[in-house]
């Protein structure tokens, strides 16, 4: 797994209750809420991908975007599903 994404999974663990993960290869990860798939996470090289169940996806360049930063980006998301 990319440290990237072990380190994005340790901080949206932190900030986001009752959300489990999934990893689907060693730069691919799926973030569960009641058994569901709410967002998916691959990590390509230079850019982190989220995309959502809707199938809307957001680039992020990596060097800019620190995991914390990104994982309160997550939890806001996740948050406006309830």
């Amino acid at each position: 797994m990319s440290e990237y994404i072990k380190q994005l999974k340790i901080q949206i663990a932190s900030k986001v209750p009752g959300v489990k993960f999934q990893d689907k290869s060693a730069l691919e990860v799926m973030i569960l809420r009641e058994g569901k798939t709410v967002l998916t996470i691959r990590d390509e090289k230079d850019y982190v991908v989220l995309t959502t169940s809707d199938g809307n996806s957001f680039k992020y360049d990596k060097w800019y975007t620190k995991p914390e930063h990104l994982a309160d980006t997550v939890k806001v998301y996740i948050e406006r599903l309830k």
